[in-house]
Order: structure tokens, then sequence, then C-alpha cells
């Protein structure tokens, strides 16, 4: 038996199925990723907790001789065996390494694959058919989100994809969906580019703000970041229904039906949510970078085709 082997025996040491089980839940719990298991990483004391390790298990370190230099080296014998376990989960293609996620996020973390997606929520007790529309990330919805940002429009651009087939879902028509809606919102800041709303489900698993497509699925809109704009649940409902559209400078411009409401219709409480978008100097928050800003040929689509003036 090897020394480490001899210390996880000695000290009781979880098993590493069950460790390998714990550090899927957390990283379901993260939102698909955490980072390195460095000595002051707060998943490295959360996972203790999961795992109930006692102040033994978690102190206890290993000692090897660096040749190089010859010196003592010590290693937490806990972060070792995290270490271990994360890449046998990469041997089983369920995360990816920090070096990978890296050369694709330009951070150093471990992060889930679709396979691995699968599995966590699996032992989460939430079913498959909840996965479209929880903002975890994946390894493979990574890569749609980066080519989307690293995407650039034209003056020309055509925001129809006539390719699209609604009724019928592919693997790869679905990780676009999901990459669509986690650059969007993503790109607004997990916000709602209307109202500013910017909220969060007590498990922190789910933002309230949504990915709206400004030419949508239903006409064959692209699934660009520039044909997506990120608004709360009234707002998306009353931008897909025609009751305010968006000027090329990005104002809102409202119905005219709406003089002809009741003088109670879309009021809460005190608050008037469809005559607050009549501020005529209002305008959308915007992302940073103008080239994912909504494009104007998409913009102009909606306006002939969805508002109602």
């Amino acid at each position: 038996m090897s020394y480490e082997a001899s210390m996880l025996a000695r000290l009781r040491m979880p098993s590493r199925q069950l460790v390998k089980k714990a550090l899927l839940r957390a990283l379901f719990k993260h939102g698909g990723t955490i980072k390195e298991f460095s000595s002051d990483a707060e998943i490295v004391a959360e996972l203790a907790e999961e795992c109930q390790l006692n102040n033994e298990q978690r102190t206890a370190y290993l000692e090897t001789i660096y040749k190089k230099e010859n010196r003592l080296k010590k290693a937490y014998l806990w972060h070792r065996l995290l270490y271990r376990v994360a890449a046998a989960l990469e041997g089983e293609k369920l995360v990816s390494r920090p070096t990978q996620t890296m050369r694709l996020t330009n951070r150093k973390e471990w992060m889930l694959t679709e396979k691995g997606f699968d599995e966590a929520l699996q032992l989460c007790n939430i079913p498959v058919t909840k996965k479209d529309f929880l903002p975890t990330k994946s390894y493979e919805v990574q890569k749609v989100v980066r080519r989307l940002f690293m995407a650039t429009s034209t003056e020309n651009y055509d925001p129809f994809d006539r390719t699209k087939r609604i009724i019928k879902l592919n693997k790869e028509s679905i990780l676009r969906s999901r990459g669509f809606r986690q650059a969007v919102i993503e790109a607004y800041g997990c916000r709602c580019a209307v109202c500013g709303l910017m909220i969060q489900s007590p498990d922190s698993m789910t933002w309230e703000v949504q990915a709206a497509h400004i030419v949508p699925n239903s006409s064959f809109g692209r699934d660009d970041i520039c044909n997506g704009v990120a608004l709360c649940r009234l707002h998306h409902w009353a931008f897909d229904v025609g009751w305010f559209t968006l000027m090329d400078d990005y104002r809102i411009l409202v119905s005219t039906q709406m003089q002809s409401l009741p003088s109670d219709a879309g009021k809460i409480e005190n608050f008037q949510f469809l005559h607050a978008l009549t501020n005529k100097s209002s305008k959308i928050f915007l992302p940073e970078k103008p080239q994912i800003h909504p494009h104007h040929n998409a913009i102009v689509w909606h306006r002939h085709n969805i508002f109602h003036v």
C-alpha cells in the first residue's frame, strides 16, 4: 500500500465515490464551475462539510521530498483527494480541467460537461426537463457562448436563420438555444434592459431575467446576441405581443393602443407597468460592446411585424 493510500485508510477518509457525488453536486450548486482547490478556497471547506470531515481529516498532510531542491514538500491530504477525484471525473468526461476551461473562458476552473450536468441533475433529484431553463454552465454550451460573443454583425446583417426547423430539435440546436440564453443574459449583466430588474432565486440557481428574441423563433429568428435582448418576464411578454418596440437609437416606443386601455390595466398596486413605458426619453440598458447591441435590421423587423402602432 502506498504512503498516500495508507494515510487515506488510517484517517478513514471518505471514499472517492462519495467525494465524486459531493463534487458534482457542488459544481451544479455553483452554476457549473468551481475554482481550483487552493488552501484558501471556500469550496474546499464547503466540500469538507458535506463529506462530514473531522478536523484531523481536514488538516492532515502528506510529506514528500522535492528532489530538485532537496526540500520537504507538504500537501494537504484532503486537497489531494479532491484533485484526484476531479481528475477522475475529467477522465470520465464529466468535467473539463482548469487548463481546458482557461482556454475557453480565461478562468482556471473545473467545469461541468453536458454529461456531467446530466449526472449532477440526477444526484440532485432534478428532472432533466428543467435543464434547458437552468443557468448552469457546461463546457459545450460555453463554446457556443464564446462563438456568439466573438461573432461580428455587419450592416447588412440578416436576422433570419432559414435553416431553422422549429419542430425538429437536435443536440446542436438545443446547445445553441441554451448558449443564446446564457450569452444574452450575461451580455446585459443579468438584468432587464427596460426596467433594470436584477434578481435571482434564493438558491442562486435561476435568474428572473430572460433572453428575448427580437425576431422570434416562430419567424426563424437567429440565435445571435444582436437578435436578442434581456428582459424580465413582464417586459418580455409585452415586447413579444407588441405593446412596445425599439427605435433605431434604442428609445422605447409604446403602442398608441395603450390610450384605449382601462385605467387599471397593467397596474401593480400603485405602479403602472405599461404606462411607465411611455417616457419618451427612456432608452434600454445596453451591453458595453456596441457590436452586440440589438441590430438595426432586427429592430426594424420587430417594429413592422410585431409592434401594434
